[in-house]
């Protein structure tokens, strides 16, 4: 290196462009040779042609990924929208990091802070996503049409002050992987970590172990999720794991960790659920329970972990789709924005959604959860809004739900939504069938508890639907749709004539902000009914602030799924005694 008396090092100033396959470790363990084909393919089809495209060189492959340099940030920052965007179609997920900074060229290799950057910045980066330093915004972010995503400052290792990150969002690349009812779509990824034996008695291992092993069963269950398997996370049993590091090595977007703690007859079990790009808790609870029979314990913390997991990772997704570009949408993203607006709960909303969710089926016709979806809030319209009650439409949604358990007929939330088009159509012992389908596919699917619980109600056997709305509030009070299942249960409570409860169940419902005026109007019911008759002309003018034009012959279009006259006799009665109008 010294010959001439001068050091044959170069040092520069360089655009660094650094990529890795996200959960490479559990691709290879699942599949070896297809993997390592995938990715030949993609450096042969994409990563090499797409570098020469754009002036660079590749300094070097690695097992997962490759090290490349550019003349220009902006070249080096296309380069790689250009890969993400072409790299879609394949099994492997990239994500990639782009810095400009000095570096240090030995002939070989190159090395340096630039080069240390580039690495911590990549691993920030989503799968299939890109983040760049600081410095490489400042000069692109005028010269390239692409959203970026302010970060904030991130602590580099081995750099002594924080590094500005952005996250770019071109609507150029979206990864893209199979799921299970035919349609290429990116579902999130979640990770469950082996819970930690807290207790004293190292033999308590098994418990643990066993709550972490249903969990991964569990939430298996909910088809849209992508759940990492258990040989691959029992791999990270007893170590301290970095949830970024974690998020790296399995293509994980979230992560549940927790403990178990068992003291004499009692256990304590904590869960936390984590998004691995912020390292922020979405979630987290406590259970204390006395081990009468560990098995029933066991079952039950399971199911309640599962039921409330769930749903806060479909809110996230949904916020983070809605955060992202509007530009170049896929089928993925008209669902998850149709389903955003659906959980809303307004007649607008309502409408935007059934939108959609119909042009994600117009983009992927083999999209099965667009097809549910869009039956799901089509039926929901109808019940409480402007969608009016029509044979032909109850025809199309109930064809919409057959055309998704048609494209995956082991999906638990499809038979519940072909559920809620039977309830609709009245056909309610179909209904029944349908959700305990559902139930045995999935027993933490909270909606589909409650919908067995409604299809009891409307066939006279109340006792047992309450059992079950009860089941579906204690399961999931997270829920986006609990102020359905008190005001769903409430209804029943009025058909069997017990008003105050129904009023308790109506009290709690009302506490949630996306309550709808129906929640008010089984109030004005059940006030009446007890001769309360102050209190329901205060909710009656409510109700009418709710819903302008509410009367009798509204309310009695909108109860076209009752069949069983004495129940809506009992409810228009209701609202007669408090004085709504008949027209």
């Amino acid at each position: 290196m010294v010959g001439n008396g001068k050091s044959m090092e170069n040092r520069r100033l360089a655009a660094v462009l650094i990529a890795d396959i996200a959960g490479y470790t559990s691709l290879i363990e699942q599949d070896t040779d297809a993997t390592v084909t995938a990715w030949k393919t993609a450096c042969a089809d994409v990563i090499e042609p797409a570098i020469a495209e754009y002036s660079g060189r590749i300094v070097k492959l690695t097992g997962d990924g490759f090290l490349s340099e550019f003349p220009s940030v902006q070249d080096a920052v296309l380069c790689a929208i250009n890969m993400q965007n072409n790299l879609a179609a394949s099994v492997l997920n990239f994500r990639m990091g782009v810095n400009l900074g000095d570096i240090v060229d030995d002939g070989q290799d190159i090395h340096g802070e630039g080069i240390n950057i580039a690495a911590r910045i990549e691993g920030l980066a989503e799968p299939g996503g890109i983040c760049v330093s600081g410095d490489v915004y400042s000069q692109v972010r005028n010269r390239i049409d692409a959203t970026f995503e302010d970060m904030g400052d991130q602590k580099i290792k081995h750099v002594s002050l924080p590094v500005r990150v952005y996250q770019i969002s071109a609507g150029l690349f979206t990864h893209e992987s199979s799921c299970g009812d035919g349609v290429s779509q990116k579902n999130p990824t979640v990770a469950i970590l082996p819970f930690d034996n807290m207790s004293s008695d190292p033999e308590q291992e098994y418990f643990s172990d066993g709550i972490t092993e249903d969990l991964i069963t569990a939430l298996s269950k909910h088809r849209w999720l992508a759940v990492v398997a258990r040989n691959t996370t029992f791999g990270y049993k007893g170590r301290s794991v970095d949830i970024r590091k974690l998020a790296h090595e399995l293509g994980a977007d979230y992560v549940v960790e927790g403990s178990v703690r068992r003291v004499g007859s009692r256990v304590r079990i904590t869960a936390q659920l984590i998004v691995t790009a912020t390292g922020n808790h979405l979630w987290a609870e406590r259970f204390d329970r006395e081990l009468e029979d560990i098995f029933d314990v066991q079952d039950e913390i399971t199911d309640i972990i599962t039921a409330r997991v769930e749903p806060e990772v479909g809110m996230a997704e949904r916020q983070r789709v809605i955060r992202g570009p509007r530009q170049n949408l896929q089928a993925w993203d008209y669902y998850h924005m149709g389903v955003a607006h659906f959980y809303k709960f307004t007649a607008e909303d309502n409408v935007e959604a059934q939108h959609l969710l119909n042009k994600s089926r117009e983009l992927d016709s083999e999209f099965g959860a667009a097809h549910a979806w869009w039956a799901y809030a089509t039926i929901l319209g109808m019940v409480y809004w402007d969608t009016n009650p029509d044979q032909k439409i109850l025809d199309e949604a109930l064809a919409a739900s057959d055309r998704a358990l048609e494209l995956d007929d082991q999906n638990a939330a499809f038979y519940f939504m072909k559920a809620r088009v039977q309830l609709a159509r009245r056909e309610y012992a179909s209904a029944l069938i349908e959700c305990k389908m559902a139930i045995s596919l999935n027993p933490t699917s909270a909606s589909a508890i409650c919908g067995l619980g409604d299809s009891l109600a409307y066939e006279g056997r109340y006792d047992e639907a309450i059992d079950w709305f009860e089941k579906a509030i204690k399961l999931s009070p997270n829920d986006p749709q609990v102020w359905a299942f008190r005001t769903y249960g409430a209804l029943a409570f009025i058909f069997r004539e017990d008003f105050e409860t129904a009023i308790d169940w109506l009290e709690k419902a009302a506490e949630f902000p996306n309550c709808q005026y129906w929640t008010t109007a089984h109030k004005v019911v059940a006030l009446a009914y007890l001769d309360r008759l102050d209190e329901a002309n205060l909710n009656l003018a409510k109700l009418l602030a709710e819903k302008p034009g509410f009367t009798i012959e509204f309310a009695q279009k909108k109860l076209f799924y009752l069949k069983r006259q004495e129940q809506i006799d009992l409810y228009l009665e209701g609202l007669r005694r408090a004085g709504v109008p008949e027209k």
